[in-house]
């Protein structure tokens, strides 16, 4: 809709949110912390994040900022660059068992 002062429309917000990325970081973060065996509200206690949020973050409903992704590897005892490795396996397997899917149905 027209701004009704200057006539112009305004652009469309832009969303950096990808649904798949965001449920693949939620995997890794879950795998992680069960692996260690932390409760998911031990864990966002400790890492001072707010425990509603965190659940939102592991179920793929929200994405976190940098500083966010940081502070949750250094939590978890890894490296940004070894959590995000994790997440791009999830994307991987994630991916790779839609494509097995895919093939079988076309087969």
């Amino acid at each position: 809709m027209p701004n009704a002062e200057t006539g112009l429309t305004r652009p469309k917000r832009s969303s950096s949110f990808d649904p798949s990325v965001a449920r693949a970081f939620g995997r890794a973060v879950r795998a992680e912390r069960l692996r260690r065996h932390v409760a998911q509200d031990a864990f966002a206690l400790e890492a001072s994040i707010d425990r509603s949020y965190f659940g939102k973050l592991e179920r793929g409903e929200r994405q976190p900022s940098l500083t966010l992704f940081l502070r949750i590897a250094s939590g978890l005892g890894l490296s940004g660059s070894e959590l995000l490795a994790a997440v791009e396996t999830q994307l991987g397997t994630h991916r790779d068992a839609k494509s097995d899917n895919s093939e079988a149905h076309t087969s």
